[in-house]
């Protein structure tokens, strides 16, 4: 923990790594949804009508959506496609975020049970120059920062 008035800098979002089980694919562009929200249960307690007690109800996390440059590996698009043929294959993944020096790990989360529940093409056009980026959301039971 740093000592009061000594600089902490945060992390940058742009030097992350996805693991996921058995899929080596090379970088994404993007990934976002990292995230849980959990149900506010209101109630009152007996004979007290002047105030509401507020309890944690279910917990949800929100999908991770992964972007990345079209390539020819088929990886994740195998993946996505076992679901669709109704075989759904779940995968522990994890994102992590390096140092600038791209050498250290300075935070990781951890998600499980995950199982692509969306995958849409590049878009493309014939007057642009821009990278064919494809997409892959995916539903999990869980995430942890580690």
């Amino acid at each position: 923990m740093p000592q009061t008035g000594q600089r902490v800098d945060p992390f940058r979002n742009f030097n992350f790594l996805v693991e996921l089980e058995g899929i080596a694919q090379a970088s994404f562009t993007e990934c976002s949804g990292l995230g849980s929200t959990t149900e506010v249960i209101e109630t009152r307690q007996g004979g007290d009508n002047s105030t509401v007690s507020k309890l944690p109800g279910r917990t949800s996390f929100t999908d991770i959506t992964l972007k990345w440059g079209l390539t020819e590996s088929t990886q994740l698009w195998a993946w996505r496609q076992q679901v669709v043929d109704g075989k759904p294959l779940r995968k522990n993944g994890s994102i992590v975020v390096y140092d600038l020096g791209n050498r250290t790990e300075v935070a990781r989360w951890n998600f499980i049970n995950a199982w692509p529940s969306k995958w849409e093409g590049a878009a493309f056009n014939a007057k642009g120059s821009d990278i064919a980026i494809d997409t892959l959301v995916l539903a999990h039971e869980g995430l942890t920062r580690v």
